[in-house]
């Protein structure tokens, strides 16, 4: 095995993910709140286009020049930008992007700084193409997200910066000003700026801000798996400035060769299914607002802020010092799946849980129920 698939840490939402799939083989109930998936589908009027799709268009290789257009009037609509359909760059899901734009922006051996706590494939990600993770140490006082301060006091300044706004694991967003503000500092230390927006059109109050409002150069990576509820699809893109199009799509040609094509023309026909996708932000939000409640009453009061995206990260450290036991405990005695944060901070995970609240508002309220039973009976053993 070679030195930088070495350092590529576990994925730990995958394995409770695989234990509570076998807890359902076995017939038992699961609450699948570990993995960062909505459980509604693609919408109604999407899935209809597919099926038209599969009888009326070949399923070869192919890229929708639509659906980038589509795109690009996204950011006009939500941003008041307009990159150009040319800069949007079809991958399979944002993982490819992100994997993409790694390749493309940074020569190996390059140091790339992130958040932590953060989504681990970032520094796996970097791991395995022999870059090297600099990890800002980001807790409550910046509301678990890196500032210009924090950019600027990096010594020597790295190659680059990945930033998450909403974050996973958090849902915490960067203010606009701040965005602003690392945008500068970054453009005065000639870093590149990575931007990882997979979590715009879930928030709960201020609307997220792209980082090319603030960084045209930026690159920024998004996917139809959240708000567009195609986690399985496996689409996503990369909008990249000018002079790296070309080589991004040479890239993307020889790892991946095109996205799912039938994915492509499900997507289209979802970005315009409005009031289905905002119902399931809706929902989010109800959930959202019965956790953090319940949490409160359980005596789990250190809640990362979520401004957006699906999860609560609380902090569980009165109650273990193992979260992923923690995890495994609640799983085997009550179904209800959680994710530890040792998959988002290396250092200080084990005292976190992350919680998917991307389910419905029935199975939220059976949680709460399992979650508080099962915590009753615990601090009594």
């Amino acid at each position: 095995m070679n030195r930088a698939a070495a350092r590529v840490a576990p994925f730990y939402a995958v394995e409770i993910n695989r234990l509570a799939n076998a807890r359902e083989r076995a017939g038992l109930p699961v609450i699948h709140m570990e993995v960062g998936q909505p459980s509604a589908g693609a919408p109604a009027a999407a899935i209809a286009a597919g099926h038209r799709a599969l009888a009326e268009c070949p399923q070869g290789y192919w890229e929708s020049g639509a659906l980038a257009e589509r795109i690009d009037a996204h950011y006009r609509d939500a941003y008041g930008l307009a990159p150009g359909p040319s800069r949007v760059v079809l991958t399979m899901g944002a993982s490819a992007a992100l994997v993409l734009a790694m390749s493309v922006l940074f020569s190996p051996g390059a140091r790339v700084a992130l958040p932590r706590p953060g989504y681990p494939a970032h520094r796996n990600t970097l791991h395995a193409l022999g870059l090297e993770p600099v990890e800002m140490d980001c807790g409550a006082a910046t509301r678990f997200q890196p500032t210009a301060a924090m950019v600027a006091a990096l010594d020597p300044a790295p190659a680059g910066l990945i930033l998450t706004s909403p974050s996973n694991p958090t849902g915490t967003m960067i203010a606009e000003s701040e965005l602003a503000a690392i945008a500068e500092t970054c453009r005065a230390r000639g870093i590149r700026i990575l931007s990882d927006e997979t979590y715009h059109g879930i928030t709960y109050g201020s609307r997220a801000h792209t980082m090319l409002e603030y960084a045209p150069d930026a690159v920024v990576v998004n996917t139809f798996s959240k708000f567009w509820c195609m986690t399985g699809w496996r689409l996503g893109w990369a909008v990249v400035p000018d002079p790296l199009v070309d080589t991004m799509r040479r890239f993307a040609g020889n790892l991946f060769l095109v996205p799912p094509t039938l994915a492509q023309h499900v997507a289209l026909a979802a970005m315009d299914e409005h009031a289905e996708l905002q119902a399931h932000v809706a929902t989010y939000a109800r959930n959202r607002e019965l956790l953090a409640g319940a949490l409160q009453d359980f005596g789990i009061a250190r809640i990362a802020p979520p401004d957006g995206a699906f999860y609560l990260y609380a902090d569980v450290g009165e109650l273990t010092r193992d979260s992923l036991a923690f995890c495994r405990e609640l799983l085997d005695a009550t179904g209800v799946a959680l994710n530890t944060g040792r998959d988002f901070d290396g250092l200080h995970g084990d005292r976190y849980v992350r919680i998917s609240f991307a389910v419905s508002t029935a199975e939220t309220l059976r949680a709460i129920e399992c979650f508080g039973t099962w915590l009753r009976r615990r601090k009594r053993a």
